[in-house]
C-alpha cells in the first residue's frame, strides 16, 4: 500500500528510538503500575466515592490513548537522516521567515511533526497552511499561504537550518 506524504511522519533514528522506548514503557511497566493502582483503590471499598480509583482509571485512559497515538505514529513513520543544510526548507528544519518582507516582523519555528513540539521552539506541522507554503522553498525565496479567513499571506524565507534539539 502506497502512502501519501500527508500520512507519513519523518523521524530521525534518534527520535524514532525515543518514541519506541516510550511506547514499550507505556505498553509494559506503566500498564502494570496503573493496574496495581486500580486494584489497590478498588480494595478500598465503594467505587462511587473513591477518588483514587477514578483518578487511576482516568490516568489509565490517557495512557492507553498515548499508546494508540504512538502505535499509529510509528506505523506511519519513515526513518531517515536529518535534512541537509542546503538552504531548502524541509521537515526537521528550523525556519525563520519575515512577514510581508519586513525583516523586523519575523517568526522562527521548527517545521516538524507535533511529536517534536517542545517549549523551546514553536512547532508547525508540514501539513499546516504555513508549513505547506514554506516547505521546499529556499532561503531568499518568497512563499505564500492561506490564512484562516481565506486571505493569502506572503512571507520571505530568511533562514533554514537543521534542528539540533
Amino acid at each position: 500500500m502506497t502512502q501519501t506524504s500527508e500520512n507519513v511522519t519523518w523521524l530521525t533514528q534518534e527520535a524514532y528510538n525515543q518514541l519506541k522506548a516510550e511506547l514499550e514503557y507505556l505498553s509494559g511497566p506503566a500498564r502494570t503500575e496503573i493496574a496495581a493502582k486500580i486494584a489497590a483503590a478498588r480494595e478500598e471499598g465503594d467505587l462511587r466515592e473513591n477518588g483514587g480509583y477514578h483518578a487511576a482509571k482516568e490516568e489509565q485512559g490517557k495512557q492507553e490513548l498515548r499508546v494508540r497515538q504512538l502505535t499509529q505514529l510509528l506505523e506511519n513513520a519513515k526513518v531517515g537522516e536529518a535534512p541537509a543544510a542546503d538552504g531548502a526548507v524541509a521537515p526537521g528544519m528550523v525556519v525563520t521567515i519575515a512577514f510581508d518582507g519586513d525583516e523586523d516582523d519575523t517568526l522562527t519555528f521548527l517545521l516538524a511533526s507535533r511529536e517534536y513540539a517542545s517549549s523551546d521552539i514553536e512547532t508547525y506541522s508540514p501539513q499546516s497552511p504555513l508549513g505547506t507554503g514554506v516547505n521546499g522553498k529556499k532561503v531568499g525565496e518568497d512563499a505564500e499561504y492561506e490564512l484562516p479567513n481565506g486571505k493569502k499571506a506572503a512571507v520571505k524565507i530568511l533562514k533554514a537550518e537543521p534542528y539540533q534539539g
